[in-house]
């Protein structure tokens, strides 16, 4: 039986997540548009982040990202560690992360846990709810600029918001990323026509009803000649796109345009150099999903999309993912005290002087 000052905490790990179902768009998606409406109700705290860079050239960083759901009595936070460098140096991933939830009841730590699946389920999850409100709803074909975790990630959120999309086309760098795409991906999707671009990108997104672009690069790889009337944008990295990929789209949406345009995305960059206004901005993606403002609204828009990651987002759905994984009784239940430090029988013994 559990002493009166015993305090213990559910250490899940990524394969406890994976086991538990915690892979599902489905629940990432809902659990990130209830935490975008208790943002707005004013339900949540959050507090600005803390960036701790150790080299400007590369941009290697970690950073700590809080927030709190005061309905659910439950204060989160992200330690994300970024090495853009880790792939090529390493043949190491360039992010990983850990998660802590807390209750806030007495304080104490209900959860540790492995957070860069919910980070990149996070990713996806906001395009997709994008595109469910902004693709054209019977959308077929996706093409990829990127072939990465997170765009993996987002071909399954979006298949999830948009069932009718049966083809994909990737564009990579290397045409072993594209081979590596299709070898991981077409077991999950067996449905799916997967074409590999060969590292042609103009093939892999012309004429695309969905096109992502999910880089490391600091180039304007995607054009806007190859975007279609009526196309979806998602852009994930940072400049990715030339200025006119914007210029013709018919909307911009952003997660949070005050915080888009303070970083380096293109569109941060348009704004910084005087080609875009607030004016040019048509919505915060909360907007769409209260019904404050209409999604698409003619077969041919073109819509543009930019995520930078509202950190709220990932502790709601490492929630959600947390929830489900104590149901299914997954991850191991640890001990952090067992009595209060005084209270040890054998103090004596093991201090030192």
């Amino acid at each position: 039986m559990p002493g009166k000052h015993e305090i213990s905490t559910l250490f899940i790990s990524q394969q406890d997540l994976i086991r538990a179902g915690c892979l599902d768009l489905n629940l990432a998606m809902q659990a990130a548009e209830d935490a975008m409406i208790a943002f707005k109700a004013g339900d949540i705290l959050f507090p600005e982040k803390i960036v701790q860079i150790f080299n400007q050239g590369t941009q290697e960083r970690i950073n700590c990202l809080p927030a709190t759901f005061l309905q659910e009595k439950i204060c989160g936070v992200k330690w994300v560690s970024v090495f853009p460098s880790n792939p090529v140096n390493h043949g190491l991933q360039n992010l990983s992360a850990v998660i802590v939830l807390s209750e806030i009841e007495h304080g104490f730590p209900v959860a540790f846990m492995e957070g860069t699946l919910c980070s990149n389920m996070r990713v996806g999850a906001m395009g997709a709810i994008a595109a469910k409100h902004f693709a054209l709803p019977h959308s077929e074909t996706i093409g990829f600029i990127g072939a990465g975790e997170q765009a993996k990630m987002h071909l399954l959120a979006m298949k999830a918001a948009l069932p009718s999309l049966h083809e994909c086309r990737i564009g990579a760098k290397y045409p072993e990323e594209e081979k590596q795409f299709i070898e991981e991906m077409s077991p999950l999707l067996p449905e799916f026509k997967f074409v590999a671009a060969d590292t042609d990108l103009q093939k892999a997104v012309e004429g695309a009803d969905i096109i992502v672009t999910a880089t490391s690069a600091q180039a304007p790889l995607l054009k806007a000649a190859w975007i279609k009337p009526g196309a979806f944008y998602s852009h994930v990295g940072g400049w990715e796109d030339e200025y006119e990929v914007a210029n013709q789209c018919d909307k911009i949406v952003c997660d949070d345009w005050d915080t888009v345009k303070h970083r380096t995305q293109t569109l941060s960059r348009m704004y910084q150099d005087g080609d875009l206004t607030d004016d040019d901005i048509y919505a915060n993606l909360v907007e769409i999903v209260i019904g404050e403002k209409h999604g698409r609204e003619s077969i041919d828009e073109r819509v543009y999309f930019n995520a930078v990651g509202l950190a709220y987002t990932d502790i709601g759905i490492a929630h959600a993912m947390y929830l489900r994984a104590r149901e299914a009784g997954c991850g191991q239940e640890i001990t952090l005290q067992d009595t209060m430090i005084f209270e040890h029988p054998d103090l004596k013994e093991w201090i030192r002087h």
